[in-house]
């Protein structure tokens, strides 16, 4: 059994890895598809809006922490003498880091910047057009940064199973 640290570590980079992924699937399910579904100059403001107010310290632990702990807890385990359950946290960070974080910040925080140096048109038709240009490839990428921050928490959940089950290398 790992040591109380390493729990901890555990422990933590579960719960933040959790976190990323459910307010990523959030958007997923939710917050687009009821953007998509209002009066597109609605959807522009309300975008910048939340863009402006995501930058804050009680999500910033949780998508830059995530890697970070990710790592910490495989490094902990791997001294620890948990090799595999050390591996799938290590694994588990790289695809977060590589398919959350920096498609996050190369991708998605660039997109919402640009939307955010627009002025909303009063025009529907003209605000319907970079609502619709913005939207889907939006989509399209927090979709993969879901599915890899899900990849990611199931890759750590495993390297927890693997310890429940002494299957470690």
């Amino acid at each position: 059994m790992p040591n109380k640290f390493t729990r901890l570590l555990i422990f933590t980079s579960m719960l933040s890895s959790a976190a990323i992924f459910g307010f990523f699937y959030a958007w997923t399910c939710s917050t687009m598809w009821g953007l998509d579904s209002t009066d597109p100059r609605v959807a522009i403001e309300a975008m910048q809006a939340m863009n402006t107010s995501v930058r804050n310290a009680v999500f910033a632990p949780a998508f830059f922490g995530t890697p970070i702990l990710l790592a910490a807890a495989a490094v902990a385990l791997w001294h620890g003498g948990f090799g595999r359950s050390a591996s799938l946290f290590g694994f588990s960070a790289l695809t977060y880091f590589g398919g959350g974080l920096l498609l996050t910040v190369f991708i998605n925080v660039p997109m919402n910047e640009a939307l955010g140096a627009l002025n909303v048109p009063d025009d529907m038709a003209q605000a319907g057009e970079i609502w619709s240009a913005y939207s889907p490839t939006w989509q399209f990428w927090n979709q993969t940064r879901t599915i890899a921050s899900a990849a990611a928490f199931l890759l750590a959940l495993s390297g927890v199973f693997a310890l429940t089950h002494n299957r470690n290398i």
